[in-house]
């Protein structure tokens, strides 16, 4: 059974950073895609970043681009999502998903999610 768990969110000030963590069970790394997405208060869920694990190919949207970072484990068949220079604008849940294959892509072809984690960016 497929199982993505994120855990690193917390309060942080802004210019602070963070590092997230997706443990992945059902699968190995390598064999699907991993993506991160984001929900905030008051709008809808939006896509940041994803990587095609069995090529290490990586993939940023334009607002996060530059600040946020993927890299993984394959070790401990995790996935990390290194949050850099925060800003109050980039306080929402954190999800990461799989769509199941190993290519990264829209929010509506992820097919397995996780339960999220919060971060908030907040003086």
């Amino acid at each position: 059974q497929v199982q993505l768990v994120e855990s690193g969110g917390e309060l942080v000030p802004p210019g602070g950073s963070l590092r997230l963590s997706c443990t992945a069970s059902g699968f190995s790394l390598g064999s699907f895609a991993i993506a991160w997405f984001r929900h905030a208060p008051g709008k809808e869920r939006e896509g940041g970043s994803c990587m095609s694990t069995a090529t290490g190919s990586t993939y940023y949207t334009d607002s996060v681009k530059g600040r946020f970072t993927i890299s993984m484990d394959v070790a401990n068949n995790t996935v990390y999502l290194h949050l850099n220079n925060l800003e109050p604008e980039d306080t929402a849940i954190y999800y990461c998903a799989t769509p199941g294959n190993d290519y990264c892509s829209g929010i509506l072809s992820m097919i397995y999610w996780g339960k999220g984690t919060l971060v908030i960016v907040s003086s």
